[in-house]
């Protein structure tokens, strides 16, 4: 069995979000290895475009996007500057 109809057999056999994530990291993979450039000022328009992306397949599917309150509660929490403030 050839490594290309394997490879197919087992994402099908995969859930759909998994099927997803791995078609992203081909995704990323190709890019990696056919855009090997200096970061520039160029990046900033792909970079936006990608980010757009991500937002577009996040709304369609369902998932309600964060609010700006949320954000940022977000990144305190990440940054380890979130106290409880209900004590």
């Amino acid at each position: 069995m050839s490594s290309e109809r394997e490879l197919l057999e087992k994402w099908r056999e995969l859930p759909q979000d998994k099927q997803q994530e791995v078609v992203e990291f081909v995704e990323f993979l190709h890019h990696k290895t056919t855009r090997v450039q200096p970061v520039t000022a160029a990046k900033k328009p792909q970079l936006g475009e990608r980010l757009r992306q991500i937002r577009t397949k996040i709304v369609a599917s369902g998932v309600p996007l964060l609010t700006q309150d949320e954000i940022e509660k977000e990144i305190a929490s990440r940054r380890g500057g979130l106290q409880d403030t209900d004590t």
